[in-house]
């Protein structure tokens, strides 16, 4: 029997909240937050919305988990986001003690790797690459077009 709990499943849902933040005119960023197969929180990019710097999706999805699970440790949960985490929110990552996270397309200009690995827990879970050519595709149509303007 096929699982519909595999990580490209998950990763689906980050990039429909990676849409709503394109649909917004945010840097289309969407992130879950799974425990125990459920997902547990849904996030994507509010800065300019909030404008506000840190509101990115990771950041937001944490909080929502945090809240959903009545506790600020994340030890049990996988982030599922579209682009690799940035420093801040490696860090918030790492103060959160999140169990995994799985992220698709790196980012080389502001990911937390461009700095360093051991931004996130130790204990932390990495994989990446899961589904990188739509969270790529998406991110590049969306500054294709602003451009444009």
């Amino acid at each position: 029997m096929l699982s519909i709990y595999t990580d490209d499943h998950y990763m689906k849902e980050a990039l429909k909240e990676a849409q709503k933040a394109y649909d917004a005119g945010e840097v289309p960023v969407g992130a879950v937050v799974v425990c125990n197969k459920q997902i547990i929180a849904r996030a994507h990019n509010l800065t300019e919305r909030l404008c506000d710097v840190t509101a990115h999706a990771e950041m937001q999805a944490i909080t929502a988990a945090a809240n959903a699970i009545g506790g600020k440790y994340l030890n049990d949960c996988t982030l599922y986001v579209t682009i690799e985490p940035c420093a801040m929110c490696a860090g918030a990552l790492y103060w959160s003690q999140v169990g995994k996270v799985v992220y698709g397309a790196g980012d080389d200009k502001k990911g937390y790797t461009t700095i360093s690995d051991a931004l996130m827990h130790p204990k932390t879970i990495i994989e990446k690459g899961i589904m990188a050519e739509e969270s790529t595709d998406l991110m590049q149509r969306f500054f294709r077009e602003r451009r444009r303007t």
